[in-house]
């Protein structure tokens, strides 16, 4: 069988389909993440509420409600492979995503909107979780960080990856303004228990603190992560998101036969 090696804005995904086959996916996320380097493992699956239904893994096998940049490149193999149209809907943990194509290689997603959003979690650190039941995310600002700081903050992110204050443990996303509409963002992610390239939900759940803090009132926010840059719309009324969307690349690394 086809496995695609995907990248979305660095966050890099192994992609096969699930359809009509007993594949036993934790333990193909494991050894496909370990032979590539993978962040995460994604099948696609037969759904009677969606074009598709999506499973994720973690590189470390464990599974997850969905994935931002993860969303974006299954999008794009379900295209691809004519098993949904340019606008599609997605089945997954956390619900419902919509995608569309925007280009061969520019795809958007509807991540799903905060289920949970506390703006101060543990002091000034927000927690947000994306769906229900919602990908956990620890939302900190680190003023005037930059990319050579990463190794000196690790500890502080790996603390509060596994912190009380997040009973599910949380993705913890670092943020800092480079101007009024524009942030840097490193996510340390649970599952991968390290830095990622990027992360679409994170990039989302930061841009939905910001939103609801009054602090983005354009409502469009650029997340700046290492692997790229990532769009975020949000739209919302009387401090509530009802709409989140996520735009950038879905690229195709390798494909492998497997």
């Amino acid at each position: 069988m086809e496995c695609w090696h995907m990248s979305g804005a660095g966050n890099d995904f192994m992609v096969v389909d699930g359809r009509g086959q007993a594949l036993r996916y934790a333990a193909m996320a494991v050894a496909l993440c370990k032979k590539t380097g993978a962040d995460g493992f994604m099948a696609v699956d037969t759904s009677d509420k969606g074009d598709f239904r999506l499973h994720f893994y973690n590189s470390d096998g464990s599974r997850g409600e969905m994935c931002g940049n993860g969303s974006r490149c299954v999008c794009r193999f379900a295209y691809e492979k004519g098993i949904a149209p340019e606008s599609m809907s997605v089945e997954t943990d956390a619900g419902i995503v919509y995608g569309w194509r925007l280009g061969e290689e520019q795809y958007r997603v509807q991540l799903n909107n905060p289920g949970v959003l506390d703006l101060h979690r543990k002091g000034d650190i927000g927690y947000v979780e994306l769906g229900c039941p919602g990908v956990p995310h620890g939302i900190v600002e680190v003023p005037g960080f930059t990319w050579a700081d990463k190794e000196a903050l690790k500890p502080r992110a790996e603390a509060l990856r596994h912190d009380p204050a997040f009973p599910k443990g949380a993705n913890i996303n670092l943020y800092t303004f480079l101007d009024d509409t524009t942030v840097r963002v490193l996510t340390f992610e649970r599952g991968v228990e390290d830095y990622t390239l990027a992360c679409g939900t994170g990039c989302g759940s930061v841009a939905s603190v910001l939103w609801t803090k009054g602090l983005l009132p354009g409502g469009v926010l650029r997340a700046e992560n290492q692997g790229g840059t990532l769009q975020v719309t949000v739209e919302g009324d009387a401090g509530k998101v009802s709409r989140l969307l996520l735009e950038g690349p879905a690229q195709v690394v390798k494909v492998y036969q497997i």
